[in-house]
Parts: structure tokens; C-alpha cells; sequence
């Protein structure tokens, strides 16, 4: 019988220049890496950062519009926010398996998280404050994780891109569905339309800022040190297969998608900068400086506090489930014996 293949990058062969080697023909090939290939341990280490800060912003996600589920106007609404909570909570799932096949337990993942070893998108570390942030945050935060992760469909390691084909798929229904909610408001009493655009104005710039990381080019001191470091672990992806743009290639693709639905919807979108450009064939807008990026995150940490403290305590309150679980199939396994 055949032994069942180790993780990826688990188990190094003594020979680390061959593993190089091996590992960059394949790349060179175009071939995805999977769990039995073995790999550089710098791959791994970015693999499961990203993957894991990734499971992490979707289970995180979900606190600000399941605060919304008992209050959303009508059933249909409530049955479709529902569904849209519980696709972030299987998109968790789906990526903590692929993490696991990098030889990471799921529970060593959740205890990184909740001792705040690994972070979430900071996105998230905003308040819903009204029914229009559920439309806002799923067009504009949905819709920049649509931007951002349909080139991982195509990332270099096998389970991750697998597992970003499903999600993919439902992101890009999401944004749909907060596209509707705003349509919804926007067409609405003078009151729901300023409620959608306060909304709107609200969510913008953490989403352009935060779903995208730092821009990749800064000038000017410290902060221009930081983004040469942010710049440098971009090029190292890239070469590796794991993303196929930089931060700010992405930024832009999202901004493009963005200004002529806000037109359609009617918002205005809180950036007196947006403009086509003719030559570029793209819609300039305010860049994000360094230190504007520190900003936004900073305006969030005293919600970061409170949304990580509500995932700590359901992980302590589900506990006896896991118990439940753990003990049926060890009573399973020894019928079985």
C-alpha cells in the first residue's frame, strides 16, 4: 500500500538545492504545486499567511451583517443576507482545509488568530451602522475580493486554487446582492437614498485601502522603506506563482469597475480625484499614501477589540460540540475495531 503523501514543505530532503531545483522546474512548467511535492520553506511560510489571514477575514467578516439578520426589512432580504453569512463561513472552511494540507492543524490556525499572532483584513474592523452597510460592504468589499481573488484561481499551489474556484463563485453572486440592496435604497425615499450614500461613503476607502494592502511605491522616508519591503515580498509572490499582480494593479482594476456602477446607482463615490484619464485608459484617483493606510487602520481598533473578542468567546461557547464530535468518533472508531 502505498503511504499517503506528506504535506507540502513538511518533511525537507537534506538536499535543499535540489528541493529549489525541483520546485522551480515545476513553476518553470507551468504545473501546480501540490501537497506531495516538497517545497522551499519560504513558500510555505507565505502560503499559509496568506491562506490563513484569508479563512480568517471571511469568518471575521460575517460579524458585521449577521448583526443585521434579525433586523433586515423584509423576509426575502433576511433569507438572502442569511445565505450570504453562511457562504462566508464555508469559505473559512474551505481555506483552512487547504492551509491544513501545508501541514497546519486548524486549531493551531485559530489559536494564532484569537493570541492575535495572525491577522484579519482590518476591513472588517468598521461598524454596520445602518441596512445600506450590508448593501455597501458586500458591492465594495465582495467586489474588491472579486478583484483580488480571481487571479488566485490560478495561484501556483493546487488546494488553494482549487478552493478559490468555489468561492470565487459565490463573492462574485455577493456582489449582486449588495448591488441590489443599494439599487433597492437608491430608488427609494429621500431618507433611504441618503442612507445609501452615507453607506457608500462610509465603506469606501477601507475597501480600496485595506482589501488591497499598501501601495507598492511611496515616497518619502520611513514610509518609503516600508513599501520597498511591502514591494519586495510582492515580487517574491509573483515569481513564485502565488499572486499575478501587485497591490496596486489590483487597486486600480477595482476603482475601473467601481465609478461607472456608482454612476448607475447614483452615489457618489468620496474621492473628488476619480476622473478618466484618456491616455491611460483608466480612472485616476487619490492615491493611498502610506500613512493614510496606518489611518484607516487605526480608526478600527476599537471594533478590531470587540470582533475578536465575540470570535473568542463562540470558540469557547462551541467547545462542547467539538468534544461531542471528538468523542462520537472515537466511539465510532473502536466499533469499527
Amino acid at each position: 500500500m502505498l503511504a499517503e503523501p506528506a504535506p507540502a514543505g513538511t518533511a525537507q530532503p537534506p538536499d535543499a538545492a535540489h528541493v529549489t531545483e525541483a520546485f522551480e522546474a515545476l513553476l518553470a512548467d507551468g504545473e501546480r504545486i501540490e501537497p506531495r511535492d516538497a517545497v522551499p520553506d519560504g513558500y510555505r511560510r507565505m502560503l499559509v499567511r496568506q491562506i490563513a489571514q484569508h479563512a480568517h477575514s471571511e469568518i471575521i467578516g460575517m460579524q458585521p451583517e449577521a448583526a443585521w439578520l434579525t433586523r433586515a426589512p423584509t423576509l426575502a432580504r433576511k433569507a438572502s443576507l442569511l445565505a450570504k453569512v453562511q457562504d462566508e463561513a464555508g469559505h473559512g472552511l474551505y481555506l483552512y482545509s487547504a492551509a491544513e494540507t501545508l501541514g497546519v492543524s486548524r486549531a493551531e490556525l485559530l489559536d494564532a488568530l484569537h493570541s492575535g499572532h495572525q491577522r484579519y483584513s482590518a476591513t472588517f474592523n468598521h461598524p454596520a451602522l445602518t441596512w445600506a452597510d450590508t448593501g455597501a460592504i458586500a458591492w465594495l468589499t465582495d467586489g474588491a475580493a472579486v478583484v483580488n481573488q480571481v487571479p488566485l484561481c490560478r495561484t501556483s499551489y493546487g488546494p488553494y486554487a482549487r478552493a478559490m474556484r468555489r468561492v470565487c463563485q459565490e463573492e462574485a453572486f455577493h456582489v449582486r446582492q449588495g448591488y441590489d440592496v443599494l439599487w433597492a435604497l437608491c430608488r427609494g425615499t429621500p431618507e433611504q437614498r441618503e442612507m445609501a450614500q452615507d453607506a457608500v461613503t462610509r465603506w469606501w476607502l477601507p475597501a480600496v485601502a485595506l482589501m488591497f494592502g499598501p501601495p507598492d511605491t511611496v515616497a518619502g522616508g520611513a514610509d518609503e522603506r516600508a513599501a520597498a519591503m511591502g514591494a519586495a515580498l510582492t515580487r517574491r509572490s509573483i515569481a513564485w506563482g502565488v499572486k499575478q499582480h501587485t497591490n496596486d494593479e489590483l487597486r486600480q482594476r477595482f476603482v475601473d469597475n467601481c465609478v461607472p456602477q456608482a454612476e448607475r446607482l447614483g452615489v457618489r463615490l468620496p474621492d473628488p480625484a476619480i476622473r478618466w484619464n484618456e491616455e491611460r485608459g483608466h480612472y485616476d484617483f487619490s492615491p493611498i499614501e502610506w500613512r493614510q493606510f496606518r489611518d484607516v487602520l487605526a480608526d478600527g481598533s476599537h471594533c478590531a477589540r470587540r470582533r475578536l473578542a465575540h470570535r473568542v468567546a463562540a470558540h469557547q461557547d462551541g467547545a462542547w460540540v467539538r468534544e461531542a464530535v471528538d468523542a462520537y468518533a472515537a466511539g465510532r472508531d473502536g466499533e469499527e475495531r
